[in-house]
């Protein structure tokens, strides 16, 4: 486990941010989460659950494939730390899972995984919750208020750089669109002889037509030549 007080400390978690910061995406950005979370703390694996499209739970990072089934066992089961530190915003900590009794049917599953304790840390943006970050070990009681603190940061910097990573997305997704919509409106206008606010107002209502998103269209347009039927 780093320390938090050296030196070493201040000066790994400066080069996490930096790692997240040129992250080029909000996968590569939890992937490097996990990672860094393994090597700094007491936990023989990691992974983070997001939050897609306000309710759907994703698993886009997990340094062992037995986190995902751990994962898998909240999500289908609906029940476990998991889901209290998504649903509470709190930090969930599981001791021992041969001695925790808050969700047996769990503790009993992920016990037959080899995982004795549990810290569940929830990534919290000013809008809410946007996901977890779960840390394993096969040791019991291995969080304890120090391993937990060191959690809590790597936590902030996971939700900042996640909520970052979102937005650059969303903002490269819109760009996209603008870019294949201006695409097709050019195939009309030379085809059909349109201006330009005729040739968006086709490919508005044939979206609206098909309920099809407008750069779905577009998209279609610019690959076969046709409008959708």
């Amino acid at each position: 486990m780093i320390d938090l007080a050296g030196g070493n400390g201040a000066e790994r978690f400066a080069q996490l941010a930096l790692d997240l910061h040129d992250s080029g995406g909000v996968e590569e950005t939890v992937q490097a989460v996990v990672e860094f979370a393994v090597q700094a703390l007491n936990c023989s694996h990691a992974g983070v659950a997001l939050i897609v499209g306000g309710e759907r739970l994703e698993i886009p990072a997990t340094t062992d494939p037995l986190v995902a089934e751990i994962y898998a066992l909240q999500v289908d089961g609906g029940s476990g730390p998991l889901t209290v530190s998504m649903r509470e915003h709190s930090i969930t900590r599981v001791r021992d899972t041969v001695l925790d009794d808050r969700w047996p049917v769990w503790a009993a599953k992920v016990r037959e995984l080899g995982v004795r304790s549990v810290l569940d840390m929830p990534l919290s943006t000013a809008g809410g919750t946007v996901g977890v970050l779960g840390l394993y070990s096969a040791d019991p009681d291995a969080f304890g208020p120090d391993e937990e603190a060191i959690a809590h940061i790597l936590a902030r910097h996971a939700s900042v750089a996640v909520a970052s990573a979102r937005h650059e997305d969303n903002l490269a997704q819109a760009v996209d669109a603008r870019k294949l919509v201006g695409q097709a409106m050019g195939i009309l206008m030379e085809r059909y002889g349109l201006d330009d606010d005729r040739a968006f107002e086709v490919l508005r209502r044939y979206s609206q037509t098909t309920n099809t998103k407008l750069r779905d269209v577009a998209a279609q347009l610019i690959e076969t030549r046709k409008l959708p039927h």
